[in-house]
């Protein structure tokens, strides 16, 4: 087997993770990455581990019917860098990503490309591949954003997977923090297309007719006041593409926690969108579109766990509190 190292990365979970921890919240649109600079920090990182060459970067993302977005293509043109994609479904879940990243593993391993591959994830149903790569002669390391308050010492990991790898490292904090910038803004930025005539003020959106716009019981917090809870010591925030991670955490509220992240990802949204977005989504009040729902429940269920989340109760308080904290920003 040749002695260099393959490294493949998740996105969706190094952005879930890198978002929640800089941001406080998973919605990319909240964040802007130099992907540039993280991905060779990530190089950097695993060459002072095994002091090996690099045969090259996988990079898993999804997108709609698995085409490139610009984005993607600008990653794609990095040295050493292979984007493969998966598909978004329709209610927003990544489809396929999981298992190219499996395929992949296993079939550098088979061919001895690499001696060493190491994994940006967190998905236990990466599990299986692993244990196969190693049988096939591989050393597998585990890279994650160090949590020195978890057992494991790294964010959103599932012990399932963390128990199969030959080790973990972490990144460099550093590196998270000077990759993730938080682009959230006062307000929604003004539309590309004018939705008013010249010289008269964008009309404010207003809900479909017999939908009263509610307001907070409570005042909410400012919009640059709504900060990341900070997880305590015993959670354990597990990261899945399909929606199947898990949480232990102590006595918490389910209501309580799913009113602070309705607000927060609500204060985010709200601030990296456009005027013209708003008012679609007012338009289609109190429906929410499904990567705002997706990013409100996976936020939550990092918190308090998916069955929990499960629960209507805890649903519907989830999305009342995002409306309540839109209703005091618009």
């Amino acid at each position: 087997m040749v002695s260099q190292r393959a490294i493949f990365v998740d996105a969706g979970f190094l952005l879930a993770v890198g978002g929640t921890k800089v941001v406080g919240t998973s919605l990319r649109s909240a964040f802007r990455v130099d992907y540039e600079k993280l991905i060779e920090g990530i190089l950097r990182c695993t060459e002072q581990h095994s002091g090996i060459d690099v045969l090259r970067t996988y990079w898993y993302d999804a997108s709609k019917d698995a085409l490139f977005t610009d984005q993607h293509k600008q990653i794609g043109l990095l040295p050493g860098v292979k984007v493969r994609l998966g598909r978004i479904s329709f209610n927003g879940e990544q489809k396929g990503v999981d298992l190219k990243l499996g395929l992949d593993l296993v079939g550098v391993a088979r061919n001895r490309a690499a001696s060493v591959a190491y994994l940006v994830s967190g998905d236990d149903d990466l599990a299986e591949a692993v244990e196969e790569a190693q049988d096939l002669g591989m050393k597998v390391v585990l890279v994650g954003v160090a949590d020195s308050g978890h057992r494991l010492g790294v964010m959103s990991v599932a012990e399932h997977l963390a128990l199969r790898v030959d080790s973990i490292i972490t990144l460099p904090p550093q590196l998270i923090d000077s990759c993730f910038t938080r682009i959230v803004q006062e307000a929604p930025r003004p539309a590309t297309a004018p939705t008013a005539p010249a010289g008269h003020p964008v009309p404010r959106p207003v809900p479909k007719p017999g939908v009263p716009m509610s307001k907070p019981a409570v005042p909410s917090r400012p919009l640059h006041h709504v900060p990341p809870r900070s997880h305590p010591a015993e959670v354990s925030l597990v990261y899945s593409s399909g929606g199947s991670g898990s949480a232990i955490v102590p006595e918490e509220s389910p209501m309580d926690v799913a009113q602070e992240v309705g607000e927060s990802v609500a204060a985010s949204w709200y601030g990296s969108v456009t005027q013209g977005e708003l008012v679609d989504l007012l338009a289609d009040r109190p429906i929410l579109p499904v990567e705002i729902d997706r990013v409100l429940l996976k936020d939550c269920a990092q918190r308090i766990g998916e069955y929990k989340t499960d629960l209507q109760g805890v649903r519907k308080a989830l999305r009342l509190a995002f409306w309540q904290k839109l209703d005091t920003l618009i």
